[in-house]
């Protein structure tokens, strides 16, 4: 690709976006006739020619997009933006990939020295039909930044959500969000506390002064005209005959369905609003929140900002890892944190102010604070960014060597032994290395790895480019197989026994 002069994307076909610019321009010019003719008084063709616009836009967007490079630089052009640097001035071309809802999607990142990331409009990649077009013309950028200019890295770099380039601005984001819904949820603890002790205290109104007092109970008789039952989530009805005390009644599901059309029964009402219904079989009463409920549901908040804050503190712990270095999983943190909430929920439900109120209490706080704390020790040591290879040397088999041992590995490049990346499995054995898709037992559909030829290169963290069949637990190591790169992913202990297999199989060639 060393050879390529130029490198050009732009619309596949402009007559579709040209026609959706036009009928933009012809709704604008519509609805602006429209208005003049109705002297500024907007109708339905107005409405008409005002949702053209925003088609218009777009299809003038996708007709003048442009993405160009050759030996003086890269530069693209939008519907109102055009940028553009010289090679020198770049540092690398990377691939930005980002989940979607029908598969991965991917773009190229510009990054200058010194200075912004560009995101290029084109070439994307929205499917898999399209990767093998994105793939190349990735390729020929990259082999044009080779030769006119000096990249930082030696390898496509591939930036995804589990790698260390990755932005924490939604985690941030969505922790801070967690954290207002807690302090709105908290300050209304004393609220809903203060209502339903006044509810459950509440007592029948005096005579004289019935229906006046807001804190006091009203008794009221009513029939029932008909009731409308929701078979969703949605509210149930009680409707009243003739519309006393009130027309209708929001209820449950399960109220409604107790009573019937001309069932008499008794109302119970308070601070203005009806709150119970007593009929001969049936009784519906509101619902108040305890104050247990809503701390809760504030606890609930805390502990989801604390996994968003899990996923900041790791791209803090891997800002100075390459920018495509995949990041250890944040899941130990959210272990750590289903079992805080094992003993912090039932504790906030029983002390919605979070003070304890005996001795047991306090025992239960301080255990279960003391649990939390090794818990989020552990998380931390079990996320701490491994060297790889360390454990060539250190790891021991203690399998005899004649018995097949079949280990989770599998070579991301298909080869010959390989055929399509068919293999899961390495076992390891008397007959030598050899590739299966199965953990055995036994060496059926085996593919003998040719380990003569192999040499192994360097042993290194999962990068964004490796893809997602690589656990972030995992190492991969680098071989050269006579010429060609070839890479093989497995644990580390794993892949520590099959290298120490593949350079025992190398020793007799060199002496």
């Amino acid at each position: 690709m060393s050879s390529v002069p130029e490198v050009t994307c732009r619309t596949r076909s402009k007559r579709l976006p040209w026609f959706f610019a036009g009928a933009g321009a012809a709704g604008l010019v519509l609805a602006v006739a429209r208005l003049a003719m109705t002297g500024g008084v907007p109708d339905v063709w107005v409405f008409a020619g005002v949702l053209l616009v925003p088609l218009g836009v777009g299809g003038a967007h996708a007709a003048v997009v442009r993405m160009h490079a050759d030996a003086d630089g890269l530069s693209y052009r939008t519907l109102l933006r055009r940028r553009g640097a010289r090679w020198e001035d770049i540092a690398d071309v990377r691939v930005y990939l980002r989940r979607g809802r029908h598969g991965d999607i991917r773009r190229v990142d510009v990054v200058t020295r010194g200075g912004p990331t560009w995101r290029l409009p084109l070439p994307v990649s929205p499917s898999a039909e399209g990767r093998a077009a994105f793939d190349d013309t990735v390729e020929a950028l990259r082999a044009l930044h080779r030769r006119h200019g000096t990249p930082d890295a030696d390898h496509l770099v591939v930036v995804s959500a589990s790698t260390a380039g990755r932005g924490a601005v939604l985690p941030a984001v969505l922790c801070v969000l967690f954290l207002a819904g807690a302090a709105s949820a908290a300050r209304f603890v004393p609220v809903v506390a203060e209502t339903k002790l006044a509810w459950e205290s509440a007592v029948p109104c005096a005579a004289e002064s019935s229906g006046s007092g807001r804190d006091c109970l009203t008794e009221l008789s009513a029939v029932i005209a008909r009731t409308e039952v929701d078979k969703g989530r949605g509210s149930s009805y009680l409707y009243f005959a003739d519309g006393r005390p009130v027309d209708r009644l929001a209820v449950s599901r399960e109220g409604a369905e107790g009573f019937e059309a001309g069932d008499r029964v008794e109302l119970t009402a308070w601070r203005g609003q009806v709150r119970e219904v007593i009929g001969e079989g049936h009784v519906w009463r509101e619902h108040f929140p305890a104050a247990g409920e809503i701390t809760v549901i504030a606890a609930l908040c805390v502990l989801a900002a604390g996994l968003s804050g899990a996923v900041i503190v790791q791209r803090r712990r891997g800002r100075r890892l390459p920018a495509d270095e995949v990041l250890p999983s944040s899941a130990p943190y959210a272990g750590a944190l289903v079992g805080t909430a094992v003993w912090a929920l039932p504790y906030c439900y029983r002390h919605p102010t979070l003070a304890p109120e005996t001795a047991g209490d306090v025992v239960w706080a301080g255990l279960g604070s003391l649990a939390s704390l090794a818990l989020l020790l552990q998380a931390w040591r079990a996320t701490r960014v491994r060297t790889p290879g360390t454990d060539l040397a250190t790891s021991a088999d203690t399998s005899p060597d004649d018995e097949d041992v079949f280990l989770p590995a599998r070579f991301l490049e298909s080869t010959d032994y390989n055929p399509n990346g068919f293999g899961t499995h390495i076992v390891l054995g008397a007959d030598g290395p050899a590739v299966t898709p199965h953990p055995g037992p036994g060496r059926f559909a085996a593919r003998p790895v040719s380990v003569r030829r192999l040499t192994v290169r360097t042993v290194r963290r999962p990068r964004g480019g490796d893809g997602d069949g690589v656990p972030r637990s995992w190492d991969v190591a680098e071989l050269d197989d006579e010429g060609t790169q070839i890479r093989l992913a497995a644990a580390p202990a794993d892949l520590a026994r099959i290298l120490r297999a593949i350079t025992a199989a190398e020793a007799p060639v060199g002496s």
